[in-house]
């Protein structure tokens, strides 16, 4: 196993891990904030701490819970709390990026069945990796896409050529000042794909990266995962995604100024 490029997962650190996705009757570890330890800092009801679960060697696992609201979804927080929570977690991300301690650091938030996570607590998860650089993995190409929205300030589109596929929303700034502007266009993805998405989304990701000092943003929605893309990392990129484009582009940003 080449443990530059691979994670080596703790098995029996991983069947202790609580699940509040798949067994409701599981207590939330989240709720109750006065039983929580090792916390790393707390902006109000947002806090930053320690993963009780390090279920990966070589790495720094940390859990930011994003508000208080156990029922509570990325795609509906009052702008205020958006922009906090996104400043919070950047500039988090960017102080363990800065350390030196890590050659890489993972920013990315789990939600729904099919996406990963374990707890349905609102949170993200920061994560050094000691030896794996996820920039390898990662092109710029990544990003480009069918336009929605564009500004001096931020980009944001659908991927043709995404990772996985079918359809994956890029946000991309040049300056962390713009966090805001990124959060507000990532929440009207995640708006659009559990409301207005032909077939309502229930599982997705944010994913974050810095490439050659830019910012990206990604969502990714989540089905089972195709053969084409687990078997052979083939990706698909759907035929329509033009339409989707217009779509919300004409839900979200009618009458606001885009470049586009």
């Amino acid at each position: 196993m080449d443990h530059e490029t691979t994670l080596s997962f703790e098995m029996q650190i991983g069947r202790q891990k609580p699940s509040t996705i798949r067994n409701k009757q599981t207590s939330c570890p989240f709720c109750n904030t006065s039983d929580l330890e090792n916390i790393i800092d707390r902006e109000g009801d947002i806090i930053l701490l320690e993963n009780k679960f390090p279920t990966l060697k070589n790495t720094f696992q940390t859990v930011l819970i994003e508000t208080n609201q156990c029922n509570g979804e990325f795609s509906d927080y009052p702008r205020e709390h958006l922009h906090k929570l996104m400043r919070f977690a950047f500039r988090k991300w960017e102080d363990y990026e800065q350390s030196g301690n890590y050659k890489s650091v993972l920013l990315f938030k789990n939600h729904g069945p099919y996406s990963g996570g374990t707890i349905s607590h609102p949170h993200m998860q920061i994560v050094g990796l000691k030896h794996v650089d996820y920039k390898e993995n990662i092109s710029n190409k990544n990003f480009e896409g069918t336009a929605i929205f564009k500004t001096e300030d931020v980009e944001f589109n659908i991927s043709t050529n995404p990772i996985m596929g079918f359809y994956e929303f890029n946000v991309s700034i040049q300056d962390i000042k713009h966090v805001e502007k990124m959060a507000d266009c990532l929440q009207n993805g995640v708006h659009y794909l559990k409301n207005h998405f032909r077939s309502k989304i229930e599982s997705y990701n944010l994913f974050f990266y810095k490439i050659n000092g830019s910012y990206k943003g990604k969502i990714v929605p989540r089905y089972v995962a195709s053969p084409y893309f687990v078997g052979y990392k083939i990706p698909q990129v759907s035929n329509d995604i033009d339409v989707i484009a217009n779509q919300v582009t004409e839900i979200y940003f009618r009458g606001e100024t885009s470049s586009i």
